[in-house]
């Protein structure tokens, strides 16, 4: 659990949706060679039913994995995952949590452990951090699970130790990269390289202007649609029409009542939740000891030293300091100190026993001598008390009775859902509406793709609807606002359309494919022209292509009617004043251009990159390290064995994951 005492400064922020869970899952996708079957990666030798795979001594499940695969899904596609592509992701969320057990198992095997203090270090942080301590207060240990279950479908516990692997990796991974470095003719080079500008002078053709030049007859289409003819079949969608009936939850709940005995009993069945600790607020200042060295022996004069300065600390206090100052000047812990020690309230069992003992037995407005933990020296001062209590009925009445109504609403609308079914199926949907005072709604021909009057964004319903056949009986299917009664009434199958339904559509096919074989052709006969004459801009007049010529530019910089320059025309930074280029292929036109000017960086523009194109270069030497790291490991692990893949849970995983 987390532990408040242990709070650190700032870092780097981490998006909630993503926590390090998944930022670190989605690093060892990237890392891992080869990306390929885990079978082939680490090889087979497992057996046990539910058990994907064993790394060292620790088992991964099939459940674990698919948990994996839909918090990736669920990041990266807000749970709307395209068809089909479970099946990819499946197979990488089994490789990521594979490979991230393997860091994690190095990790411990070369001694990295992660301290409670390390850990609540990171959840102290960034937008975590603020997510879980708003305002610097714990959202509560209810908050806090429910939270974690929401987010991952994983308990506190499972959840903590997730983050401390993440931490663990991270260990290793820096250790090993610990020695790379870069020469300064590298950072030399790459800023000279990245800071060169350019000016050039350059043709363009335009594709746009070829296209209005391009007249295909009747029978030129004609012949394009039959030559492609492959490509237009059943490309008009199948369509239904339907007749259904909404039922709408909220104008149930509109009519649902709660009475006094509900509320009771609901009250009297969930006190639990109404509970509220026994808490203590404080404030702190804390004197950090040193921690044991590789021998595991502890600096004694350190400790002395820890010892004599808090001692100096509580003279000041005794002498009438302000704690709140003293802890903002001294104190060692970043989490609080910046407050004035105060730390959200605390409930027992959430700190250490000495901290703990020594603040809920010191009254309210007193503060303690010296307490010695763990951590360090700590001087106590108890702000408030708030003794351990059951919030009454009437001070939780309104949300007990949300609770209530929709449940009572939910499951109204239900039983009306079955029963509007059931009458539809024997008297028919008019019948059924009018019976139950709803309405009828027919609709189509519908696609797939449009939105259902009356109904909005259900996919569910949607799915259902275009799987239903003519003439199946009235169906139900729940939308995010309650249900839908529904039947097909009649289908349209989809349809290769003729020549004369896409004559349009072929003939921007026909001028978009001529203009583009044209371009090229143009663009190349442009750069020999310019190239025989020496001359850029006569070429481009007698090709009636536009001459235009650029600002100095850089390689992150954009031209007009070129585009990026760190793509094809790229080809600048490596030319000489004067000379022309062959064609480059620039968006949608052909250009052809001739440098003009080439100006290196001063001295004070190396100066001032310097550190941050250092950094970048060091970054990717880090990560082709980590490559090379992790390539190793993985042969080695395979090689004695550490790291088993039960290839029938891969092939089943598969399976699934294709069916889903």
């Amino acid at each position: 659990m987390i532990r408040f005492l242990q709070k650190p400064g700032p870092i780097k922020k981490i998006v909630l949706g993503g926590l390090l869970v998944i930022v670190c899952v989605m690093m060892v996708v990237t890392l891992i060679p080869g990306g390929g079957f885990l079978g082939e990666l680490f090889g087979g030798g497992l057996t046990t039913q539910g058990v994907l795979a064993r790394v060292g001594n620790t088992d991964i499940s099939v459940q674990e994995v698919a948990q994996q695969a839909r918090r990736i899904a669920k990041q990266q596609f807000k749970g709307n995952v395209p068809p089909g592509l479970m099946a990819y992701i499946m197979p990488q969320a089994a490789q990521s949590v594979i490979g991230r057990r393997m860091l994690v198992y190095e990790a411990d095997r070369m001694g990295l452990g992660v301290s409670n203090e390390e850990l609540s270090n990171v959840l102290h942080q960034g937008q975590m951090g603020d997510v879980l301590f708003p305002g610097g207060k714990f959202i509560g240990e209810q908050e806090y699970e429910m939270l974690i279950q929401s987010q991952f479908n994983l308990s506190v516990a499972q959840f903590e130790q997730e983050v401390k692997g993440e931490i663990a990796q991270r260990k290793l991974l820096s250790l090993i990269t610990a020695p790379v470095s870069v020469s300064d003719k590298d950072v030399s080079d790459e800023v000279k390289k990245h800071d060169t500008k350019v000016k050039f002078e350059y043709a363009v053709l335009t594709l746009d202007d070829i296209k209005k030049q391009i007249n295909p007859t009747e029978a030129e289409l004609k012949a394009f649609y039959e030559q492609y003819k492959q490509q237009y079949v059943n490309s008009i969608p199948e369509k239904i029409k339907a007749q259904y009936i909404v039922i709408d939850t909220a104008h149930i709940a509109d009519k649902v009542t709660v009475t006094q005995a509900d509320l009771q009993q609901y009250y009297n069945q969930h006190q639990d939740e109404y509970r509220i600790p026994e808490t203590v607020t404080v404030r702190h200042i804390l004197i950090k000891t040193p921690t044991p060295g590789p021998d595991g022996k502890v600096d004694q004069a350190g400790i002395d030293a820890a010892h004599k300065k808090a001692e100096d600390i509580a003279n000041q206090l005794k002498a009438g300091g302000s704690f709140a100052e003293l802890a903002k000047k001294y104190s060692e812990d970043p989490g609080s100190a910046q407050n004035g020690g105060l730390l959200p309230p605390l409930t027992k069992g959430r700190t250490v026993p000495e901290f703990e003992q020594a603040a809920f037995s010191t009254p309210a407005g007193e503060t303690t001598g010296i307490i010695r933990t763990s951590y360090g020296f700590h001087i106590i001062h108890v702000e408030a008390k708030q003794q351990a209590r059951l919030k009454p009925l009437d001070e939780v009445k309104p949300q007990i009775e949300a609770v209530l109504k929709g449940q009572k609403a939910a499951g109204e609308t239900q039983n009306l859902a079955n029963a509007v079914q059931s009458l539809a199926r024997t008297a028919g949907m008019a019948k059924a509406a009018a019976d139950k005072g709803l309405t009828v709604t027919t609709a189509g021909p519908l696609s797939q793709g449009e939105p259902v009057p009356g109904v909005g964004n259900a996919p569910e319903f949607v799915s259902a609807l275009f799987s239903a056949k003519k003439g199946d009986p009235p169906a139900t299917s729940p939308t995010p606002q309650g249900y839908v009664v529904y039947q097909v009434t009649d289908i349209v199958p989809a349809q290769t359309p003729t020549f004369e339904q896409v004559k349009d559509k072929v003939d921007q096919q026909f001028k978009e494919q001529r203009a583009q074989a044209q371009l090229a052709q143009k663009t190349q006969q442009l750069a020999d022209r310019a190239h025989a004459e020496h001359d850029l801009e006569k070429a481009a007049k007698e090709a009636g292509a536009a001459i235009k010529t650029s600002e100095p530019v850089d390689r992150s910089s954009q031209v007009p009617d070129v585009g990026a320059m760190n793509g094809s025309v790229s080809v600048a930074f490596d030319m000489k004043p004067g000379e022309i280029s062959g064609p480059i292929q620039g968006g949608n036109n052909g250009i052809v251009i001739k440098l003009l000017e080439v100006q290196a960086p001063s001295p004070e523009q190396v100066k001032q990159n310097w550190d941050s194109v250092k950094e970048t270069l060091l970054q990717q030497k880090r990560n082709e390290v980590e490559e090379l790291y992790l390539e190793n490991l993985r042969d080695r692990l395979q090689k004695e064995g550490k790291v088993k893949i039960n290839q029938k849970e891969m092939e089943n995983l598969s399976r699934s994951a294709e069916g889903s």
